[in-house]
């Protein structure tokens, strides 16, 4: 069963850190202004990229979380912008975004073959996507993510569901996640760097 998120994100302590992705921190130098981030949560990407000059808007379906990336981007005295989304429903319109970010956003295949085309459309040319899944090989390990099958990545449903990007790394590797409470330990995960082709 999902987490009601905004059970989750209505505690005082931050459940995932206030510290970046390492992978997504390691990587953002290859990004490009502005920067979408999906599934956010209570901030610390969002807020990490802003703090490295990026603007940056986070999506989130949980309004607890996102008042607190708020609280946290004031108390970094950078400013984010945000939007309460279900992903469902969320559109955005095409070449409006430099780069788009995308950190342990678990989601159904439906959803997901409707909404990563439509993100790809909507970086610009010479955009970069980021990308960081647990895989399937986590499911029962207990340091984080879903044990729903469907909602782990792979690289093959990474290669079949992201269409129109240029890949520059899609691999499976095992890492240690150490990102507050929920994300803690040895762990398996899918790391996925793309590029928007530039148009001719």
């Amino acid at each position: 069963m999902a987490p009601d998120w905004n059970e989750r994100f209505s505690d005082s302590e931050y459940a995932y850190g206030t510290e970046a992705n390492t992978f997504l921190a390691d990587n953002a130098t290859m990004l490009v202004d502005p920067v979408l981030s999906i599934a956010e949560g209570e901030g610390r990407n969002a807020v990490y990229l802003a703090t490295q000059g990026f603007r940056v808007h986070a999506v989130d379906g949980s309004e607890a979380g996102l008042e607190k990336a708020a609280r946290l981007a004031a108390d970094q005295n950078v400013t984010i912008t945000s939007e309460v989304a279900d992903l469902n429903d969320y559109q955005t319109r095409p070449n409006s975004w430099g780069s788009i970010v995308s950190i342990y956003a678990h989601l159904p295949r439906p959803l997901r073959i409707k909404l990563y085309p439509m993100l790809g459309q909507a970086l610009k040319p010479g955009g970069i996507l980021i990308f960081e899944a647990y895989s399937e090989s986590q499911r029962g390990r207990g340091t984080g993510g879903p044990n729903d099958l469907e909602l782990l990545m792979t690289c093959r449903k990474i290669e079949e569901e992201w269409k129109g990007l240029e890949t520059i790394l899609l691999h499976e590797i095992e890492r240690e996640v150490h990102e507050g409470k929920f994300h803690t330990g040895m762990a398996s995960v899918v790391q996925y760097i793309a590029r928007k082709p530039e148009q001719n």
